[in-house]
């Protein structure tokens, strides 16, 4: 992915399309709404952060061909959890400092019910195992060798995770680094889907590698729901990329649903997120990245990041061309 390349003909790939205005009872309840500016809501619709069109492709399958949003977000990211030419989710992920490939992911649904693993090794597919967690046990997280030995008994397999690629690149960080951590703003492209079905019910999930030669033991926010990830039927869902430990500290997914439930447009909830997080770093800000993605109830979508490089994917049912909105970025 050439992430530098910032959108700067606000181009979208894959991406969907025309936004809906944002205009819902539920957000201005006191306020009179003529009928008329009143626009049907897109669905079914899926969005996907970064470049990762393989991935809201599966999803729009299942969305199209009258799947729920839960099935639809899970099957999408999968995709690029089993692509080992992605570096940053999955199998052939980035490792720890000390070569060890540990995965997070999380995925929640319509209801509210949720489930995560963190720090998950020898399983391609966590955000399936996160699934399981949130249908098969009364937990919303497991963590470690419990949530290995908890994906190995639902009939999960056994896989080398580490690539030759990946292992030869840590095998390079080592000599340059010595073995110090330092964050890398691309080194950590977390995969994060937002569906709508045809019902009008949202879900979303959330998956990655992490954050690349990490302390062994290292959990982002990608796995923290209210952080990397958050859904809320009533009103939209968010999903955040980049360097995790500023995304827990402004618990921003949760925040920007929050935002959109008053009354922000999804892209106005993003913005917002993010200039929280500048305010709070000043010039410390301009050495990592953010990136925050975002859809409301109504199908319209909002994107925002402090650097450039963040991009997303998008289908819905009004088909596929450029967003003339872009995802705006804070240079």
């Amino acid at each position: 992915m050439q992430r530098r390349n910032f959108l700067k003909k606000t181009g979208l790939g894959s991406a969907g399309l025309i936004s809906i205005p944002f205009l819902s009872s539920w957000s201005k309840p006191n306020s009179k709404i003529d009928p008329k500016t009143i626009k049907k809501p897109i669905r079914p619709v899926v969005v996907c952060t970064w470049n990762f069109h393989n991935a809201t492709t599966k999803a729009w399958e299942v969305l199209s061909g009258g799947g729920n949003s839960l099935d639809a977000v899970e099957q999408g990211v999968m995709i690029e959890e089993a692509n080992v030419n992605n570096q940053t989710v999955g199998k052939g992920g980035r490792p720890d400092r000390d070569g060890n490939v540990t995965l997070d992911a999380c995925i929640m649904d319509k209801d509210g019910n949720c489930g995560s693993v963190v720090y998950l090794q020898n399983i391609t597919h966590p955000v399936s195992v996160a699934r399981k967690v949130m249908e098969n046990t009364p937990h919303v997280i497991l963590a470690g060798k419990g949530a290995e030995q908890f994906a190995y008994e639902k009939g999960f397999q056994k896989e080398d995770l580490l690539t030759e690629k990946s292992k030869q690149e840590w095998l390079e960080w080592k000599k340059e680094s010595k073995y110090e951590t330092i964050i890398n703003i691309e080194n950590h492209d977390t995969i994060g889907m937002l569906a709508i079905d045809e019902n009008g019910d949202l879900s979303g999930a959330c998956t990655t590698s992490g954050m690349a030669y990490k302390v062994g033991g290292r959990v982002g926010d990608s796995p923290i729901i209210g952080a990397g990830l958050f859904i809320d039927n009533e009103v939209g869902g968010a999903t955040a990329t980049g360097v995790g430990e500023e995304v827990i500290k402004t618990v921003g997914s949760f925040l920007i649903v929050e935002l959109m439930r008053q009354g922000k447009s999804p892209q106005e909830a993003c913005e917002e997120a993010v200039n929280r997080i500048i305010a709070k770093n000043k010039e410390k800000h301009k050495d990592f990245q953010i990136g925050f993605l975002a859809i409301d109830k109504n199908g319209e979508t909002g994107a925002y990041c402090i650097h450039p490089g963040f991009s997303y994917s998008k289908y819905d049912s009004t088909g596929q061309s450029n967003n003339p909105s872009g995802a705006f970025v804070k240079e």
